[in-house]
């Protein structure tokens, strides 16, 4: 089965939303080999429409132009680029088809490949949201910045029943990065506050 691993950068207060607004301040060395972790790796890619349109409004040309970038950049077009979207898309980036039929049907299919790539994720917040919330997900890759944006979309919803996750590693960058990764957790459990008192020292109790 394949792994299927999602990158997002997100602020202290949860924004996932336009991180070219907030981002770049933080950038160095230590986040793009985090970056390189996750998608320099994968043989296919996953996208939501807009997250697509972005990367295929970029790439191309940092490839074309020979910079530093590039090398990265070419990674990013041999890849498979499989793009989800409710309309018909025409598509000018090599490598790059549309996911056809049910997401979840489709993204299960997928992972089911007789293959030992992986499958990588960035942004895409509402396509990483529903293979979460269906157990598709493998690893979720957190680079938290140190900024509260305080407007902008969340990367999870009010209202949507828990998630549990398990910490599979962290990392401080130079910058007040945190670099964090999980993985599903089977169940957050049952205790209640009175379970939680026992642990508690005497004078919080």
């Amino acid at each position: 089965m394949r792994k299927i691993t999602a990158g997002l950068f997100i602020a202290l207060d949860g924004v996932v939303e336009a991180p070219d607004q907030w981002h770049f301040p933080y950038y160095n060395e230590e986040m793009g080999a985090a970056v390189d972790a996750t998608l320099g790796r994968a043989d296919t890619m996953l996208f939501g429409r807009r997250t697509y349109d972005s990367f295929a409004g970029a790439w191309p040309e940092r490839e074309a132009a020979g910079g530093e970038d590039a090398p990265f950049a070419k990674k990013l077009g041999d890849a498979r680029k499989i793009v989800v979207s409710n309309r018909q898309l025409e598509f000018a980036w090599r490598n790059s088809e549309q996911l056809r039929g049910d997401l979840i049907e489709a993204v299960t299919a997928l992972k089911n490949e007789p293959a030992d790539g992986t499958i990588g994720m960035s942004g895409s917040v509402s396509v990483v949201r529903q293979l979460l919330a269906a157990g598709l997900l493998d690893e979720l890759h957190l680079l938290v910045h140190p900024i509260a944006v305080r407007k902008g979309m969340r990367l999870f919803d009010e209202g949507e029943p828990p998630i549990p996750l398990t910490l599979i590693s962290s990392q401080t960058f130079k910058t007040g990065v945190l670099n964090l990764v999980y993985s599903p957790a089977e169940s957050v459990g049952n205790a209640s506050y009175e379970d939680a008192k026992v642990h508690l020292p005497q004078h919080e109790q």
